[in-house]
């Protein structure tokens, strides 16, 4: 015979002082596992997000990044025909030349600077990024010395508004426009034209040359293609994959994120069984009651089991409402691949949610065991002398 759910969420309401304290700190661990999980999931989601399926990133052999990499100019008129490479409205290729460089700039409020990505596009470089919005200004024109920012780089660094000059390399550049790349790695960097950024870094190859793939099939052959040329040196990796690689950057929060989770845990897990032993002890006579009623030492195990498990709902639900309000909210870290500024949103996933609820049962499961366990085997003669 099992004891009824009343029971237990009445003894709750009874100790509700007591209730809270303990719910409150396993509200704080699920906060702080939550809070740290959802930056995690943000920086991942912005690599992952980022390249379309048919676009190729060629780059020299042996480089793990665009900033380490070197593109001769005549290997640019070698790729721009290997068979498979998609053709625009006017019938030329579908590729573009990009340099990649890293510049110091301060942040908004602060004297500390950060370094920023600046992409030097080709001609194509913007029908080849679906995820390009332009929200403020224009598109630069070339040579102009002129650029466009990233919404978040503008949001977090100086002299990226829309007017401001930027001071870099060998002169300043006019910020023309602001534009809004998503959730990918495109709305950490700022765009100009790849062959006016060239000079002022005396840079006579090119970073990097993305391409447009046909079809599917199309994609592997380009990649053997370049592979085998003997005479590039380069090699050629779908754009998905060479951001998916830089997910690695995540892993050092989602390992902190888990070691202070699991710290606090220990703690919460304490909070939980002491809160029980203490029920145990108080209702002792209760306890010998239910056992001389009939109620077996399984169901009094299960009940006692039961009442730490809501406790520990409770504040799980709490910390998951806690943690909501940082959803959206934009950070920024360095992607460790390229020593630069990757900005990203918080994401608060349903699926992170109910990681942190089951965080919470979890916890609260093995506070109340060792305390339901003591109820469970109380002697019935002992329990009922008890005061």
């Amino acid at each position: 015979m099992a004891i009824p759910l009343k029971y237990n969420l009445r003894n709750l309401a009874v100790r509700r002082t007591t209730t809270a304290m303990t719910a409150s700190s396993i509200t704080l661990t699920v906060t702080v596992f939550v809070v740290l999980m959802a930056l995690a999931q943000g920086l991942q989601t912005s690599l992952t997000a980022t390249g379309h399926p048919l676009n190729l990133i060629v780059m020299r052999d042996g480089s793990q990044s665009e900033t380490q990499s070197s593109v001769q100019r005549d290997a640019l008129q070698t790729i721009k025909y290997l068979e498979g490479i998609a053709k625009n409205e006017k019938g030329e290729p579908v590729v573009s030349p990009e340099l990649v460089v890293l510049i110091n700039l301060p942040r908004r409020g602060q004297v500390q600077g950060s370094n920023v990505t600046i992409r030097g596009l080709g001609p194509e470089g913007f029908a080849m990024r679906k995820e390009f919005k332009l929200v403020e200004g224009r598109e630069y024109r070339s040579g102009l010395r002129e650029v466009i920012v990233s919404k978040r780089i503008a949001e977090r660094f100086q002299n990226c508004g829309l007017g401001d000059r930027l001071k870099f390399a060998k002169g300043y550049w006019t910020v023309v426009g602001i534009f809004d790349a998503g959730n990918t790695a495109f709305a950490s960097e700022i765009w100009t034209n790849a062959d006016d950024l060239a000079p002022d870094f005396d840079r006579d190859a090119y970073s990097s040359v993305l391409v447009r793939a046909t079809d599917a099939g199309a994609v592997q052959r380009l990649k053997k293609a370049v592979a085998d040329d003997r005479r590039l040196h380069l090699k050629a990796d779908t754009e998905q994959e060479y951001y998916e690689r830089q997910t690695r950057t995540a892993a050092p929060i989602k390992f902190l994120g888990i070691f202070i989770a699991a710290l606090m845990a220990v703690g919460a897990s304490f909070a939980a069984m002491n809160t029980m032993y203490a029920a145990v002890a108080r209702r002792t006579k209760e306890i010998g009651a239910l056992r001389v009623v009939g109620f077996s030492r399984g169901s009094i195990l299960l009940s006692f089991i039961i009442e730490s498990v809501l406790i520990a709902a409770l504040g799980g639900f709490m910390g998951c409402l806690l943690a909501l309000p940082i959803n959206g909210v934009t950070t920024g870290t360095t992607n460790f691949m390229t020593f630069s500024e990757l900005a990203f949103s918080f994401q608060i996933t349903p699926g992170l949610m109910l990681a942190g609820m089951i965080f919470a049962v979890l916890m609260g499961f093995i506070g109340g065991l060792f305390p339901a366990w003591r109820a469970a085997h109380e002697n019935i003669v002992t329990a009922l002398r008890s005061t």
